[in-house]
């Protein structure tokens, strides 16, 4: 069967003799490459904000949010999860990446774990995903067999879905009840999505959990008043945000929050 979308991320690069290039060449014309990301990225932000809303929907009803992919797309879906706890507080399991081939695959890949069209499926069976739930599916290509049989049993079973492609018209685009395509054009190094593609998907992730997290109440101002207490930067950085709120000094804040345990209940506690 012929293809009837093009593959973008496929296509040559706007540039040749890579390997004849000085240095300060070779990075300038990455960084004029990597312009163009957040002005594809605007362009989707509709659909961007359709996922936080319902998500958010679906989250105050104890609903989750899970993302798989493969390669660079299934590490950037778990570095986004792995930050929600610290950030925001949340639990572990509200936010969950899964990568083909296992966290294995985090730092080494597996071969061939993302032609497998049957697993992703039996791994969110592993945490009991249900329709209160949001997938996400991440593949530059649009095409990773992995990700497109998971979103294929998540609609079957009437999960939300949602895909983050640089293919527009690919079949995660088609398959997915909220489709978000980014078009970053080819690749400075031909076929490389850890670069441009690697970069928008980060940005859109980095809006979805954000935006969802403010949406939710893990946000006061511009704070991350629910975040953990983990290392002394945050300690500092938590004691400050109490000095700010209520007027306190460092010595008074800082023992509020060892009190309490975090920003937001200090605030609540005292104010």
């Amino acid at each position: 069967m012929v293809e009837k979308h093009i593959k973008i991320t496929e296509e040559p690069s706007n540039y040749d003799r890579l390997d004849e290039m000085d240095t300060l060449e070779i990075v300038a014309n990455i960084n004029n490459e990597d312009k163009k990301i957040a002005d594809a990225v605007e362009l989707v932000l509709p659909q961007v904000a359709k996922v936080v809303d319902e998500t958010t929907t679906r989250f105050e009803k104890g609903g989750r949010l899970f993302y798989i992919g493969a390669g660079t797309s299934g590490r950037l879906g778990i570095l986004d999860a792995s930050e929600i706890p610290p950030t925001f507080g949340m639990p572990y399991d509200r936010v969950i990446g899964l990568i083909a081939g296992g966290d294995h695959a985090i730092r080494k890949a597996v071969e061939f774990a993302e032609d497998d069209t049957e697993q992703a499926w039996k791994d969110l069976q592993e945490y009991n995903i249900n329709d209160n739930d949001v997938l996400v599916g991440i593949a530059a290509s649009g095409t990773t067999p992995y990700v497109l049989g998971g979103i294929a049993d998540a609609r079957t079973n009437g999960i939300l879905t949602v895909g983050i492609t640089n293919n527009p018209g690919s079949p995660l685009a088609q398959s997915t009840d909220i489709p978000i395509e980014v078009n970053v054009g080819p690749e400075f190094l031909t076929g490389s999505t850890r670069m441009k593609s690697g970069t928008s998907q980060k940005l859109v992730l980095n809006m979805i959990s954000t935006a969802l997290m403010i949406r939710v109440g893990r946000v006061k101002g511009n704070k991350m008043v629910n975040m953990q207490l983990s290392n002394t930067k945050l300690v500092d950085r938590g004691t400050r945000y109490i000095m700010e709120e209520l007027e306190l000094n460092y010595d008074d804040a800082e023992k509020a929050l060892k009190k309490y345990g975090s920003v937001k209940l200090a605030i609540d506690a005292l104010k």
